[in-house]
């Protein structure tokens, strides 16, 4: 057990993308919009197709109980920058992947058909039959920059290693034989249980059922290591040596 512990959240943001500057026909749509379901204190991230009076925005979203937290770079990343207020990266092309084979650990329960005329008789109580385990899926490549592998239902694992940009996110657990970079992401179904072994560690960020950490976070000993990743009973992110 390490006694070195690292915590964080990930949290929700929601982006409003704006493709008009008329602030009264913003404000009337915030107000439908807003009528319909509670958004209040949803912490919002701005886009916009169109230049825009930004501080006049933020005042408006802010009035409708919506906290704007940054500005997508672009048409209005010079006025955010202006006025001190937080800028993101536009976003970068994702390339979702097909893995290269997938396997599902529990077979199909077998049904049997009556035959006709068959004399009835008694049988004992069913059993019920398990539940399929989850699924399994293997990539047997690298993967690479801008490319993104998801399992939503199961497990991962990668044959291969890692480039920095690419992600694999998966609800159970994900098993890297090579070298982990970029975004690695297990229990995203949020499953306290699942954990993450990798070969070498490298990753610009770590997740487990939304607990998280990025590269700078993660103990100089454990990176270009051979790691298991779990959360402990304080839902911390534990990490831990692998002699192999």
């Amino acid at each position: 057990m390490t006694d070195i512990r690292i915590t964080g959240r990930m949290v929700n943001f929601s982006r409003l993308t704006f493709s008009n500057n008329d602030l009264d026909q913003i404000r009337q749509q915030l107000k439908a919009l807003t009528e319909e379901q509670n958004y209040n204190g949803t912490l919002i991230i701005i886009d916009s197709t169109v230049k825009q009076e930004l501080i006049e925005l933020i005042q408006l979203l802010i009035e409708f109980g919506l906290q704007p937290m940054a500005v997508v770079d672009g048409l209005l990343g010079d006025d955010a920058r202006s006025i001190q207020f937080p800028v993101l990266p536009k976003d970068q092309p994702v390339q979702r992947i097909t893995a290269s084979s997938q396997t599902n650990t529990s077979p199909e329960a077998e049904v049997s058909t009556p035959v006709a005329n068959e004399p009835v008789v008694e049988s004992a109580p069913v059993v019920p039959t398990p539940q399929a385990s989850p699924a399994t899926v293997y990539h047997d490549e690298i993967l690479r920059t801008g490319q993104s592998l998801v399992e939503d239902h199961g497990n991962i694992v990668l044959t291969a290693s890692m480039n920095n940009g690419s992600e694999l996110i998966a609800a159970g657990n994900i098993f890297i034989y090579g070298t982990g970079r970029g975004r690695i992401i297990a229990g995203a179904s949020g499953d306290p249980n699942a954990r993450i072994f990798c070969q070498s560690l490298e990753a610009q960020l770590i997740s487990i059922a939304g607990t998280f950490c990025v590269y700078d976070d993660i103990p100089a000993h454990y990176l270009n290591k051979s790691v298991q990743i779990y959360l402990n009973n304080n839902q911390e992110l534990e990490f831990e040596l692998l002699s192999i």
